[in-house]
């Protein structure tokens, strides 16, 4: 079994709890206008490929540093796509006594999907929009998907947060907010709320592609806009809210 990773991030802390090696997943459904990854869509333009047994060599160099509640996390691109993989790698971590965590969109056939949460501890689950026709104009995708997906997790009682990139001028009003919140709400298995700022540090790689950024001439989220709507959540809500 093999897989094409984009990237592998040796020691991260903004992928799940503790310190944790993330594995960047080579290959998207989606085109989001504010992707920070854009060299993961294709899943023939870049990176290389691992078996599960070099996976899991690699990632035995850093099991150290996952004392503290750390461990392995499977991002994007879309993780998904490979669930053969991504399924398999999560069984053998899961051997090892390695906490693992799925940074998923969501967009994945489910049958397969429910394949790869049978060993997943946490699911960090994108939350782009809470209306369906911004989910197909902004990111080529689905809300409904998504909900289906987040049902899935319920349904397994696999632990999860959810993560939104508040854009200023598509999703960042308090009622924009409010709809999100409901959405996650609904969710038994919700353990946290995480607001993200949308910003504009993947230029480069956009210009090193020949691809242009649709969001070009938006507005960054500025920190104090972020930290408004935390406390906008946790004024009406009863679970964690986090930025970044």
């Amino acid at each position: 079994m093999r897989g094409r990773v984009n990237s592998f991030q040796s020691l991260g802390a903004v992928d799940g709890p503790g310190i944790r090696s993330v594995i960047f997943m080579q290959g998207c459904p989606l085109r989001c206008h504010y992707c920070h990854n854009p060299e993961t869509w294709e899943m023939d333009h870049e990176g290389s490929w691992f078996s599960v047994e070099e996976m899991i060599l690699k990632i035995s160099r850093f099991k150290s540093y996952f004392k503290e509640g750390g461990g392995v996390t499977l991002s994007g691109g879309e993780p998904l796509l490979q669930w053969e993989f991504a399924a398999a790698l999560f069984k053998e971590l899961q051997k090892r006594g390695i906490h693992t965590a799925l940074d998923t969109s969501g967009h994945g056939n489910l049958a397969r999907a429910e394949e790869v949460l049978k060993n997943t501890n946490l699911v960090l689950c994108d939350l782009k929009f809470s209306k369906e026709e911004q989910y197909e104009e902004f990111c080529g995708g689905s809300l409904a998907k998504v909900k289906n997906f987040l049902a899935l997790t319920e349904k397994m009682k696999v632990p999860l947060w959810i993560r939104h990139v508040v854009v200023p001028g598509l999703n960042d009003r308090e009622e924009d907010i409010r709809a999100i919140v409901k959405i996650a709400r609904s969710c038994s298995n919700l353990e946290k709320l995480e607001l993200l700022p949308f910003h504009k540090m993947c230029l480069e790689k956009y210009e090193k592609l020949g691809l242009d950024f649709p969001l070009l001439h938006h507005p960054e989220c500025s920190r104090e806009k972020i930290r408004t709507l935390q406390k906008f959540c946790e004024n009406n809500i009863d679970i964690p809210v986090s930025i970044r």
